[in-house]
């Protein structure tokens, strides 16, 4: 099971239907609005430590 980093639902890795990867780490989704959400704008999920 994964968190979905968009809602923080827990996801299936095998059965989900949406997924993205992102610096090179595979993240799964709940539905295709958060996959939406975290595609815009994937830092806002993961802030870059200054």
């Amino acid at each position: 099971m994964e968190k979905d980093p968009v809602c923080a639902m827990a996801i299936n890795v095998e059965t989900a239907d949406w997924s993205s990867t992102y610096e090179k780490q595979t993240f799964y989704f709940c539905s295709l609005g958060c996959k939406d959400k975290f595609d815009k704008e994937p830092d806002k999920f993961f802030p870059r430590k200054k």
